[in-house]
């Protein structure tokens, strides 16, 4: 979908004004700063840079995928390393699991993956072309608990509308949580924003796909009995 100037710049206000996430002071290891010393120069991008053709970043063109706070970067990774044939663009804010997605990277010696560390949703409107990704992932994002706090949760109409701008048609948003009310919370949202259609063939969950590397987290709620929820929805125009 090409989305009109005038739109645009009425989304972005709504997406900037309330932050989903806090910024965390981590301890880096030795490991991580030597990720970011060496790594960076390589995988790293910035948002000062403004809009990319990922076909040159990457040297190529290629199924792409964003994905939105990637954590300690093990579940990209993961997929980066499964599918060579693919591209990704990692987002974070917390730069100890930057560190660690890019030690990974240079360690595994893996070249399909670039990197930003800044809000997610200011390289999605800044730097990503419309119509130009296969995929976005939001996996696990903080589900803001209290009701006082749900204004911060980053799944709002706002979002699936600047997501479906920067999906190609066809296109799949894949969010993932452990929160069952904010697993609800996503699915009312995206059942109620135009331009989508469930790919859970109607109005629920989708099974786990395979594609989404299972986390240490995700195996120690399931010992616990905790449950986990996927959505798929795919931009239909």
């Amino acid at each position: 979908m090409s989305q009109n100037p005038e739109s645009a710049d009425r989304a972005a206000p709504r997406l900037r004004t309330i932050k989903s996430f806090v910024m965390r002071a981590g301890r880096m290891t030795e490991g991580q700063q030597r990720g970011l010393e060496q790594g960076w120069p390589r995988f790293g991008l910035e948002l000062g840079d403004g809009l990319r053709d990922f076909d040159q970043v990457f040297g190529r063109q290629a199924p792409r995928t964003f994905e939105i706070g990637f954590g300690m970067g093990h579940s990209l990774l993961e997929m980066a390393a499964a599918a060579p044939e693919q591209d990704f663009i990692g987002v974070e804010v917390h730069r100890p699991g930057v560190g660690a997605l890019l030690s990974g990277l240079l360690s595994q010696n893996l070249h399909n993956v670039r990197v930003y560390s800044c809000d997610a949703l200011e390289v999605l409107r800044d730097c990503v072309a419309d119509a130009s990704l296969d995929r976005v992932l939001l996996f696990f994002p903080d589900p803001w608990h209290k009701s006082r706090h749900h204004k911060r949760r980053i799944v709002q109409p706002a979002f699936a509308e600047l997501v479906r701008q920067k999906l190609r048609i066809g296109g799949v948003l894949h969010m993932a949580t452990d929160w069952e009310p904010y697993a609800q919370h996503m699915l009312d949202v995206m059942n109620a924003v135009p331009g989508y259609r469930n790919l859970a063939g109607g109005q629920g969950f989708v099974p786990r796909p395979e594609e989404r590397p299972i986390t240490k987290f995700e195996r120690r709620g399931e010992r616990l009995g905790h449950g986990v929820w996927d959505l798929k929805f795919q931009r239909s125009d």
